[in-house]
């Protein structure tokens, strides 16, 4: 992305960001999902930091939450001291990735500064998804509590904080300063929020549609009576001050929190303190697994430089503390652009257009693609090319476009039209209800042969790539030709039903194998009329003598540039064939699909061998039945490793036909022209 289209998308971002966050923090309403919305920050802050002189004072990343409401009384946050203390917010990281460039980036300021100190050991906590409020105590006695508003200005709410129960109203125990202030989350729990929605539904009020919104919501309340009918709940997760004094009081974050439970005040019994990012990544992994069972909505942890001093010194970028990162768990939904629509054709000859997209990260997997399943889905989104969409992986199902952000539109997007004519074989497109097929019959059936034929062990040999896999990249959408094959990434498999992580990580690793391949194999994976596996081995060394193709296009050329009457000249290959491999290069549909396998990155290489050299220089070997010893594919490798020739028919230029069991026809045809027969026992004294 150059610097002018991120300015550009850093407006629209900033736009649709600040519209989306103020219905969130200020009004308590979605139009969008949290999920979604971290989606298009977190876009926002990758941008800005990657051109850091598009950052702006109003950016939705220098920003806390909204506006505080109206009806309520303005207070400003203070810490214990007097001195004005801002109430941030945290920037979030959603991979192991991000985390590590979280602690770059303050290392690295850190050794702008002087700073001697490094991170050596972190606090991670849970991050509640509820609403954060500061508590004041004069002389251990609850005096006022707060939202944080715009991080400066919060709403003073006291009276409906003293409604939950988890707040005290008197700290308890010893060493409880003259003023104290303290920071934390109000949520409701599950259970809490199950009872308060059947209750709504039996009185045809409207349902809610998460905990958090109920949370803040209840704390906003101008009647506290309603607050406390929501039995709200509550952890402490800081001690507001800085300075020596406070350093020396408590040294860590981990003591902080000692200190608040000794006073009788909540904290989550689940964070601790850890040694290094990997114990980070252990914990964060553990509290994905935990979530379930958890009575209280979480959407990921925090994790803050344990030592106090450090984390002052480290001081605040934009809205956020330098040296604390909301470390997220992978989101159900999750913004990205679909940078252009692409046709599969299924296994009945259905169209399906499917959207590809830039890279996201849905669910705990990253995908590229996402069904759309047929053009009455994609005018009821009203999609166009190069718009940013919301994804959705809701319950491991395969990812979904749910919603267009039209909002984000440039003018620059495209209308998508389905094709009249189909990708595979060129027929008319006809239209039967909302699906639009192939008017050929058998292109499906056709299309899928091919595919089976392409992965098969004689051409690339995918192992395991079978046709039940084929077919079900095909229904799904993945796949139309075998050039996608080696487009899809881990994510794409992986969010298949019945496919998980490491299936999908063993087929996308033995896939990127076999991308380089010998070029008689690739010939002969190509499916080309009349072209066996011999037929291609002839081609090959007719087409490597004197040159070096290791790329489609060279073998495009160079077969373009031999005449029909040259081919039907190389050995064993008649005018039939020669017609079907002339032909074959010059279909429009061919070539394009030769690009296609190109951009894949698939390469072809020579296998080396020395005809004159080899003891079956200038003998010609034919393999037929099955051998208990090797596969035919082994015996005919083991032939022209030796300099000898493999031809799939007998004829009077055969040298020996090499039978195993149930050997077929062609033993009849060489014992009537007098050819040499081997069993396999004779095959394998002859090779050694």
């Amino acid at each position: 992305m150059t610097k002018q289209e991120a300015r550009e998308r850093v407006q629209y971002l900033r736009k649709t960001i600040d519209h989306h966050r103020y219905l969130y923090h200020v009004l308590d309403r979605e139009e969008i999902s949290g999920a979604a919305l971290d989606s298009l920050k977190k876009e926002l802050f990758d941008l800005e930091q990657k051109f850091p002189d598009l950052i702006t004072i109003d950016s939705p990343t220098q920003r806390v939450a909204g506006e505080p409401l109206a009806q309520f009384m303005k207070v400003r946050h203070f810490d214990a001291e007097g001195n004005e203390s801002r109430m941030n917010s945290l920037n979030d990281a959603f991979s192991e990735d991000d985390v590590r460039d979280w602690l770059e980036r303050l290392n690295n300021f850190l050794e702008s500064e002087g700073t001697k100190k490094r991170p050596h050991e972190f606090y991670c906590d849970l991050k509640m998804d509820g609403l954060a409020v500061e508590l004041t105590y004069e002389d251990g006695i609850f005096v006022r509590g707060a939202t944080r508003g715009d991080g400066l200005i919060g709403e003073e709410v006291t009276q409906n904080l003293k409604t939950i129960e988890a707040i005290p109203l008197r700290l308890q125990g010893v060493h409880i300063p003259p003023k104290l202030v303290i920071r934390g989350e109000a949520f409701l729990t599950k259970k809490e929020f199950n009872r308060i929605n059947r209750e709504q539904k039996k009185e045809g009020g409207k349902l809610y549609a998460n905990p958090r919104n109920v949370a803040a919501g209840s704390i906003r309340q101008l009647d506290p009576k309603i607050t406390a009918s929501r039995k709200l709940d509550f952890f402490a997760y800081s001690i507001v001050g800085r300075g020596k004094e406070h350093w020396r009081r408590y040294p860590t974050h981990a003591d902080e929190y000692r200190a608040l439970n000794g006073w009788g005040m909540k904290t989550n019994p689940h964070g601790k303190v850890v040694a290094s990012l990997e114990e980070v990544f252990s914990f964060h992994q553990y509290v994905q697994k935990l979530r379930e069972k958890l009575d209280y909505e979480i959407d990921g942890i925090v994790v803050s430089a344990n030592d106090n001093e450090l984390h002052e010194q480290a001081g605040i970028i934009g809205k956020a503390p330098r040296a604390a990162v909301a470390y997220k768990f992978s989101p159900k939904e999750a913004t990205t652009v679909v940078e252009y629509i692409k046709i599969q054709v299924g296994r009945t000859g259905t169209l399906t257009p499917v959207a590809v997209m830039r890279p996201v990260q849905v669910g705990g997997i990253t995908i590229t693609h996402a069904s759309l399943h047929n053009a009455d889905e994609i005018g009821r989104l009203g999609l166009k090319i190069g718009d940013t969409v919301i994804v959705s992986r809701a319950g491991d199902v395969i990812p979904q476009v749910i919603n267009v952000l039209k909002e984000m539109r440039t003018g620059k997007e495209k209308e998508f039209h389905m094709p009249a004519r189909c990708p595979v074989d060129g027929s008319k497109v006809v239209r039967g209800g909302v699906a639009y097929r192939c008017s050929n019959k058998n292109c499906g059936a056709v299309n899928r042969e091919s595919l089976y034929h392409f992965v098969s062990r004689p051409a690339f040999n995918i192992e395991g790539m079978g046709p039940k896999i084929i077919d079900r990249f095909l229904d799904e959408g993945l796949i139309s030709d075998a050039a996608d094959i080696f487009t899809l990434n881990e994510g794409d498999v992986a969010s298949l039903e019945r496919f998980g992580e490491k299936s999908a990580h063993n087929i996308i690793e033995e896939i990127e194998l076999k991308k380089s391949v010998p070029l008689p194999r690739f010939i002969y994976a190509l499916g080309i009329l009349h072209v066996g596996e011999e037929t291609a081995n002839l081609l090959a060394r007719e087409l490597m003598s004197g040159r070096r193709i290791t790329k489609p296009r060279e073998l495009l050329h160079c077969i373009l540039a031999i005449s029909k009457e040259h081919l039907e000249e190389v050995q064993d290959i008649g005018p039939k064939v020669a017609e079907s491999i002339f032909t074959w290069f010059r279909e429009t549909r061919n070539v394009t699909f030769l690009e296609k396998l190109e951009k894949a990155g698939i390469t072809m290489f020579s296998v080396a061998r020395t005809v004159s050299e080899g003891k079956f220089a200038g003998e010609t070997f034919v393999v037929t039945g099955t051998l208990d010893s090797m596969s035919r594919e082994e015996a005919k490798e083991r032939i022209r490793a030796l300099g000898g020739d493999v031809s799939e028919s007998v004829s009077k230029k055969t040298s020996y036909l090499v039978t195993g069991s149930e050997p077929g026809s062609k033993f009849t045809k060489a014992r009537k022209l007098g050819i040499k027969i081997l069993t396999e026992g004779d095959f394998l004294v002859l090779l050694k």
